[in-house]
């Protein structure tokens, strides 16, 4: 059996717990009184200072991209950084299989869709980060999955998407990652019922336990 501390809510003040040696959650760490706090770690990419030279070089766009269709979206997409696409690329789809040309893509895309009931698809995004030392360009990918069948219902996924460039901006790997779970319960329409499932019998007993 799991011995769980509450939290135990106050007036808002930011009191340090780490202080209190009597209290009954003296076990929780503070509350972060700035953005950035003062810890150590044993892990270069983590420390504080290179995180911060981490952020000083990222660069932030806002830009809005929508789309219907893989294809159009991704020939889109590329246009703010002047990206370019040669047909060999090397695209990891959630690590379930990893295609080798924009043919391929394409292809795989339309044959799934179908067999998924799926009748269209809007992709688009709102902003992306780019990390040009790294090469390095990423962004949630915001889609609305139109449905072939009445009985099947529109839903909405969010899939993140990081896309790789050599130094003549032609990309050359992208890696696509998302909940494959969630993505396959809303295709079949059972999202909503393991939502309730998961909220209403299996998280109380777990909370219990």
């Amino acid at each position: 059996m799991c011995n769980l501390t509450k939290r135990i809510p106050n007036d808002g003040s930011s009191r340090d717990f780490s202080r209190d040696s009597k209290s009954s959650i003296q076990n929780l760490q503070p509350f972060g009184k700035s953005p950035v706090g003062n810890f150590s770690t044993t892990t270069p990419s983590s420390s504080v200072s290179f995180i911060l030279k981490k952020h000083d070089k990222i660069e932030a766009h806002k830009k809005l991209v929508a789309q219907v269709g893989l294809e159009n979206f991704i020939r889109n997409v590329t246009k703010p950084l002047d990206l370019k696409l040669p047909n060999r690329v090397k695209f990891n789809m959630n690590g379930q299989g990893i295609m080798q040309t924009w043919e391929d893509v394409f292809l795989a895309e339309r044959v799934y869709t179908r067999c998924l009931g799926i009748s269209k698809r809007i992709y688009r995004i709102h902003a992306y980060t780019h990390e040009p030392q790294n090469n390095l360009a990423y962004f949630v990918l915001e889609e609305t999955n139109e449905r072939s069948y009445w009985f099947l219902p529109v839903f909405d996924f969010h899939v993140l998407v990081f896309t790789y460039y050599d130094e003549n901006k032609d990309v050359t790997r992208v890696d696509v990652q998302y909940d494959q779970m969630s993505f396959f319960l809303h295709c079949m329409g059972l999202a909503q019922a393991h939502a309730w499932v998961v909220e209403r019998l299996i998280t109380p007993m777990a909370v219990v336990w």
